[in-house]
């Protein structure tokens, strides 16, 4: 074993941690300004509500998706050129997105750009990983990329917000050039060509490749059919092939010498229970995201920059959350401080649940404050335990493992969730003023009309909107302590350092 002073990390290893936390910080900037842009898209491209619901989770599915995939390949073709092929993709797919003169031509974008995102995730991860071997450093440098994965989500609601008064809608998605570009021009001096060098390591299994994203999409399709109650048959049958092509899937890894996926990593209990909390996290984080920003512009009558910066308390909350981890790290093991980060979240939703029906903002900003400070613990600690029981040469497995749970997570969030507020909405809209199935036809088909059968339109809306805003933050607050408990009993980390 190497002597503990050259496990350390030295100046260029954290130069090197800048470059890589600038794809962190463009995809939680790039799914912030969506959100914020999704109803000027639906305007311009008159798009129908399920087409801007693909358009939002096609992204999340395609990183999903492929995030296996692209760990695996990385480990075999070196991550540093798969983060540059990704980053090339990423720049040029962006441009495509703003750009799009259709509804069809987004989504098709946005799934590329889905796709090169994969590619971007658990390389960084991974390199992180073979540039920091002192576990101590280790969990500094996560707290780093994840500290700069929620500044992007602080910066994009307002550099989102900004934009959208100012300029074209597709303005946003523009911003992922420049990033990419100075991500191009720096890595090949900083980042090593770094890969698993077994004889084995060459070739992808195709056909794996297939079942897991056949398996992805299929339940994702299926359960949110399931969630609004449309075409039930066709949505169970869907989430029933899922889990047979997942099944398909694992069997195959089992008799492959060289898996995409590394089964062994699920043997470890810590390991199984940090991946459901990433998972089932990820959805509630999600979920609430959307409805957030549909809440602050359309029940609330924000414009996009006012509520870019409504957003900014609660994506900073996490920022700082993140960059405290790693200290309180070294105090309390790891699973109670992610049990007692994902209590304080769902003390948080409580709050949202009980506020948003009354309209009061400021104490539904403040609820979202305390949701995103607990949920910190359990995404920087998370990530550093799935990375730290990885065995060499495939961390870039077991870092796509990590992220494939978070975004799979949080696209489930935002289709089923956001599905589920959408059948609440249906209920509870009086069939006479139901004009859309969503409450922004609502808004829209209110200003046609006369000022007091439009503002009844409005009012009944409105509240519809908030019953499903507040079910959801419900099922959100129940997540949360669920896996507060999960934490406590299923997380065995190393003990804090003094």
């Amino acid at each position: 074993m190497p002597p503990a002073e050259n496990l350390r990390a030295g100046r260029r290893e954290w130069l090197a941690l800048v470059v890589l936390a600038l794809p962190a910080l463009l995809l939680a900037l790039d799914s912030g300004v969506l959100q914020l842009a999704l109803p000027a898209i639906g305007a311009d491209l008159r798009t129908g509500p399920a087409q801007l619901l693909w358009a939002m989770d096609v992204y999340g599915f395609m990183i999903a998706g492929f995030l296996v995939t692209m760990g695996s390949l990385g480990d075999r073709i070196g991550r540093r050129r798969l983060l540059m092929a990704g980053a090339a993709a990423f720049g040029g797919a962006s441009v495509l997105v703003a750009y799009a003169d259709s509804a069809t031509a987004l989504i098709a974008a946005r799934a590329l750009l889905g796709i090169a995102g994969a590619a971007l995730m658990p390389t960084t991860l991974a390199l992180i990983s073979t540039l920091f071997r002192d576990p101590r450093q280790r969990t500094a440098a996560v707290g780093v990329w994840m500290t700069c994965f929620m500044a992007g989500m602080v910066i994009g609601p307002l550099v989102g917000g900004v934009l959208l008064r100012f300029a074209w809608w597709g303005s946003v998605f523009l911003l992922g050039v420049p990033v990419m570009a100075l991500l191009l021009i720096t890595a090949p001096f900083l980042l090593p060509a770094d890969r698993d060098r077994t004889p084995d390591s060459a070739g992808l299994d195709p056909l794996s490749v297939l079942l897991s994203l056949a398996a992805v999409l299929a339940t994702v399709q299926g359960l949110k059919g399931l969630a609004v109650g449309a075409g039930t048959a066709l949505s169970s049958a869907l989430v029933v092939l899922g889990v047979l092509l997942g099944r398909m899937f694992v069997r195959r890894q089992r008799g492959l010498p060289r898996p995409l996926l590394d089964l062994g990593l699920f043997a470890d209990r810590t390991i199984r229970s940090v991946l459901l909390i990433m998972l089932l996290g990820g959805a509630a984080m999600g979920g609430i995201g959307l409805l957030t920003a549909q809440y602050l512009q359309l029940a609330l009558g924000l414009d996009p920059l006012s509520a870019g910066l409504w957003m900014l308390p609660y994506a900073l909350a996490m920022l700082i959350g993140s960059a405290l981890t790693p200290p309180l790290a070294r105090r309390i093991p790891p699973g109670r401080l992610i049990a007692g980060g994902l209590g304080l979240a769902a003390a948080g939703y409580g709050l949202l649940l009980t506020q948003a029906a009354s309209g009061g903002l400021p104490a539904v900003i403040t609820g979202l404050v305390v949701v995103y400070l607990g949920l910190a613990p359990s995404a920087v600690l998370g990530t550093d335990l799935i990375l730290a029981a990885a065995p060499a040469g495939r961390t870039g497995s077991a870092s796509a493992l990590s992220e494939s749970g978070s975004e799979l997570g949080f696209a489930l969030g935002t289709a089923v969730l956001g599905s589920v507020a959408t059948a609440v909405y249906r209920v509870r809209m009086p069939e006479t003023a139901r004009t859309d199935e969503t409450f922004a036809g609502a808004v829209s088909r209110s200003e046609e009309l006369p000022a007091g059968p439009g503002r009844a339109l409005f009012d009944q809306a409105r509240e519809a909107f908030t019953d499903g805003l507040t079910a959801v933050a419900w099922v959100c607050a129940l997540l949360a302590a669920v896996l507060a408990a999960l934490a406590l009993k299923g997380i065995r980390g190393p003990a804090p350092a003094d």
